[in-house]
């Protein structure tokens, strides 16, 4: 019988949270059933096991930044863009640890075409049709900028960039400035 009040998505909500407090690695079935005070079983007639408990964090996580990726965009194009895009990524990975670690779980090509992951690719291309892009090209420069974001974000919440005197904020700031050379002259095939 399910318990009042319990939710597969307050247990979602809640298992986010709990990510983002002890890291995602770390989130349990257990962990969360402490959490409301019930037995991990009673867990079990929201969600089907661990892993889609895993999966319903990382969709919340990813539809979490693509709002957010959304509302930078909104307006602007260019440079412009690529620095409201990027820094909107970057702030949700350092703001939300644990879901930011749940967005990088594997993608099926059924759940990465239809789901969050989906709106991720289409923002991206947004942002690059602004600099005249278009497929393959496209595809290529999403690569480029969805490895250098999140190879950064990974070193910086390491605590890799805390040694040298060059602040990250201005190491980010100067990559975001190559890039947008980079886009504006895209070699060709």
């Amino acid at each position: 019988m399910a318990r009042a009040g319990v939710t597969a998505e307050r247990l979602t909500s809640a298992a986010a949270d709990l990510a983002d407090e002890i890291g995602f690695q770390n989130v349990t079935v257990s962990a969360l059933a402490r959490g409301f005070g019930v037995k991990p079983a009673a867990l079990y007639a929201h969600v089907k096991d661990a892993q889609d408990l895993r999966f319903r964090v990382r969709e919340l996580a990813l539809g979490e930044m693509a709002d957010r990726v959304a509302a930078a965009l909104a307006g602007r194009a260019g440079k412009e863009a690529l620095v409201a895009f990027a820094n909107a990524y970057r702030d949700y990975a350092k703001e939300h640890p644990g879901r930011y670690a749940a967005a990088q779980l594997e993608l099926d090509p059924e759940t990465a075409a239809t789901r969050a992951a989906g709106r991720h690719s289409e923002l991206t291309r947004a942002l690059l049709r602004g600099y005249g892009l278009s497929d393959p090209d496209q595809t290529d420069a999403i690569r480029l900028l969805g490895g250098t974001f999140h190879g950064y974000v990974s070193l910086e919440t390491t605590g890799r960039f805390a040694t040298h005197p060059r602040s990250a904020d201005v190491s980010w700031s100067r990559a975001l400035d190559a890039l947008d050379v980079l886009l504006r002259n895209w070699p060709e095939a």
